[in-house]
């Protein structure tokens, strides 16, 4: 494997489980999986309500998870999102951070990534400020590995549209202040990327100064349109020569699980097999693994259905496809009947209230 692999859950909407993350683990870690994150929107103490602690009923199945990617291996890692934290860092901030630090330290935190993603980002020193708060955390946390997630991860202008015009040099001024050791995350030319060019890797490496971490945005299938397609196929425009150019590759799943250990399965093999690597053979391949050869050659038919067509559109053939799924006895077979119910709907009140 010429790059590192990573799972992080950077999804907004339904959580996972502490089961399915845990099967998740297992299932990927023999595949080049060496990092997990958790880093779910939908957890409040990581974001708005970052300084108060996790409760017993998620601290302590985070410190379980954390445990069992220990024995695969894998290098457990939390997202926090010290929200709009760089409008004012003084005293009381420190405070609260460095009892927020310590509480993630017990729970077996190795790789700790600081998020400055979808928050306001229009105002004067921003890349200094961020840069001296992920330098202090560096400082008196007990994680092995930083990153930091900056708040212009792409170049995308959409995040302009909705988080304010990126100051002038940002990533520049942040690549060339931050600490050489501490990794940066990047979604690529667009929030969700179709595709990764070795041109824009080298350039995106010379502007931050280091190899990019690579956020991958894809299987997710968050937000109001995406969560009405299931993101199952194999992965495309992403070289295995790329690998070189990389700090590590992380992908960021859909709601689905089980069915998103589909396409993860498919960018190992794409790795590993370089230029020979066809990605619907490794669809076939990855979907017999995880749901079994008769399940698999199933979704296989409905592809176009459930990835291209999307839920809005199957009109008369949901409950024709709700009937086809429910007969079958596999996780992932349900996480499509619950899709086909709308259990996976996704409304804008999830992005506000994230």
């Amino acid at each position: 494997m010429s790059v590192e692999l990573g799972i992080v859950e950077g999804y907004y909407g339904r959580p996972w489980s502490w089961r399915a993350r845990q099967e998740t683990v297992a299932h990927l870690a023999g595949h080049g999986f060496g990092f997990y994150i958790y880093a779910p929107k939908a957890d409040p103490f990581l974001r708005k309500r970052w300084r108060e602690d996790h409760p017993p009923e998620v601290a302590d199945p985070m410190r379980r998870l954390a445990a069992r990617c220990g024995e695969f291996g894998v290098r457990f890692g939390v997202g926090l999102s010290p929200y709009e934290l760089y409008l004012d860092f003084d005293n009381a901030a420190r405070d609260a951070l460095s009892r927020k630090l310590a509480g993630l330290d017990a729970l077996g935190v190795k790789q700790l990534a600081i998020l400055f993603d979808d928050m306001r980002g229009d105002m004067p020193n921003l890349a200094e400020t961020q840069t001296r708060i992920v330098h202090w955390i560096a400082e008196h946390s007990g994680a092995e590995r930083f990153a930091i997630c900056p708040t212009y991860y792409t170049d995308d202008p959409v995040l302009d549209r909705f988080f304010g015009e990126r100051p002038p040099d940002y990533l520049q001024t942040l690549g060339s202040r931050l600490d050489p050791s501490i990794d940066v995350f990047w979604t690529g030319e667009e929030v969700c990327s179709s595709q990764y060019s070795r041109g824009h890797l080298t350039r995106i490496a010379e502007t931050l100064r280091r190899k990019p971490l690579l956020w991958d945005n894809y299987p997710v299938n968050d937000g109001p349109i995406m969560s009405r397609h299931l993101h199952l196929r194999g992965f495309t425009g992403r070289p295995a020569s790329n690998g070189e150019l990389l700090a590590g590759h992380a992908i960021n799943p859909g709601l689905q699980p089980v069915l998103s250990r589909i396409p993860a399965l498919t960018l190992t093999e794409s790795y590993s097999r370089g230029d020979a690597y066809e990605y619907g053979a490794a669809f076939t391949r990855a979907a017999v693994e995880v749901l079994g050869a008769q399940l698999a050659g199933q979704v296989a038919r409905h592809l176009p259905l459930l990835q291209d067509r999307g839920l809005d559109r199957l009109g008369e053939l949901v409950p024709q496809l709700r009937e086809a799924y429910a007969a079958i006895d596999h996780p992932g077979a349900r996480e499509i009947v619950a899709w086909l119910d709308g259990d996976f709907r996704f409304s804008n009140e999830m992005f506000e209230g994230a």
